[in-house]
């Protein structure tokens, strides 16, 4: 008797439970968010959205107020676009090109960092912790009185001129500037996979000397390639060439091959000949398949080589094992080479147009014997007569 309140109550409370609502994840709410574009309603449209995400491309079709919608020559030169298929973003008075990959998340993510503010504060140590946990990209940390500071808002405005591609941080705090070893009104300036920042010389700055400063070592020794910026980054070549590298951090293999990357950048930072291009196939699984195929390699283990970026000829380093990876010695004789020339992806269409060339003279040598079998058929023939 004494068990079957115990037994009510759970079922009631069961019952219950199920009544209330769970975890919904969103839908789909039904509102269009594209919308079409006039001469009319296009600065209506800066004036009402704090950002403004414009698709330029081609008029869909042969149709003249299909072609009068697409063909907005005022909005074209306002915003000076200058390519059909590209992605325009509007914030304020900058106008920011979309140059990555055209995948709603990438797109999403990009939109999202646009809408934050420019500069991200540190101003205690685990903030501290998750700054030096972001060691793929170029990132900039200054240290300010307070956000009044005209040196600061000078930063503030640098900032604008890079995001969201280039991350900058300040502080206002004496004991965060300390560990990072910044004066008042320094910056630091810190390259990819680097232990030690670049302290930008001759503070105070200027907001166009902090622009020029980064522009100056906006190509890094060991650089990463996003999603969010693949196509401005494949453009930013040496010479008519990258040297890339193929790296899953997720495999064991691909890590100690990485971690090799890294310990070659650091020794080379100071060489402005020397760009290593690291991709991680983990982050573009649909171009996997396309690498594989147009350089004629396995992306299931580490892989560097030379790529032309005019016809995608390209000449890889021999890693016989993956149990046998290049010592950082191995690798970095193997990029003089590269640097020096003594390596490149000439000498393979060298090699294809000498195989072209025996190929021809085989085919004139079968000429000429069929030619003196014919004559000797012909002597035959007038010895029987």
């Amino acid at each position: 008797m004494k068990r079957a309140p115990l037994l009510l109550l759970g079922v009631y409370l069961l019952s219950f439970s199920r009544a209330e609502e769970g975890l919904n994840f969103p839908t789909y709410d039904g509102k269009d968010r594209v919308v079409s574009l006039s001469e009319k309603s296009f600065k209506q449209m800066l004036k009402r959205y704090e950002l403004l995400c414009l698709y330029y491309h081609e008029p869909v079709s042969s149709d003249k107020v299909a072609q009068k919608q697409f063909q907005l020559k005022e909005i074209v030169l306002e915003v000076s676009f200058n390519e059909e298929g590209s992605l325009y973003v509007l914030k304020g008075d900058r106008t920011i090109e979309f140059d990555g990959e055209f995948a709603a998340d990438v797109l999403v993510e990009f939109l999202l960092d646009l809408i934050e503010d420019p500069v991200e504060i540190v101003n205690n140590k685990l903030e501290v912790q998750a700054f030096e946990r972001i060691e793929d990209q170029i990132k900039l940390l200054g240290f300010f009185k307070n956000e009044d500071s005209e040196y600061y808002k000078a930063f503030q405005e640098a900032a604008e001129h890079f995001q969201p591609y280039i991350k900058f941080f300040a502080t206002f705090d004496k004991g965060v500037a300390k560990k990072l070893s910044l004066k008042m009104n320094e910056v630091g300036f810190y390259e990819p996979f680097m232990d030690e920042p670049n302290v930008i010389p001759n503070k105070p700055y200027t907001e166009e000397e902090l622009v020029e400063f980064v522009k100056e070592h906006q190509r890094p020794t060991l650089r990463r390639l996003r999603p969010e910026d693949m196509f401005e980054t494949w453009e930013d070549d040496l010479n008519g060439i990258h040297i890339v590298a193929f790296a899953e951090k997720s495999d064991p293999d691909g890590y100690e091959f990485l971690e090799i990357l890294k310990q070659v950048a650091r020794d080379n930072t100071d060489n402005p000949d020397l760009s290593i291009l690291w991709i991680d196939p983990d982050d573009f699984p649909l171009l996997v398949a396309y690498w594989e195929k147009t350089f004629k390699i396995d992306l299931f283990k580490p892989q560097i080589g030379v790529v032309n970026v005019t016809d995608a000829d390209s000449v890889w380093m021999e890693i016989p094992d993956d149990d046998d990876l290049p010592t950082a010695e191995e690798l970095e004789d193997w990029i003089e080479d590269v640097l020096s020339g003594k390596i490149n992806t000439e000498d393979d269409d060298n090699e294809d147009e000498d195989d072209d060339g025996d190929n021809d003279n085989d085919d004139d040598d079968d000429d000429d014997d069929n030619s003196d079998d014919e004559d000797n058929d012909d002597s035959d023939d007038d010895d029987d007569d």
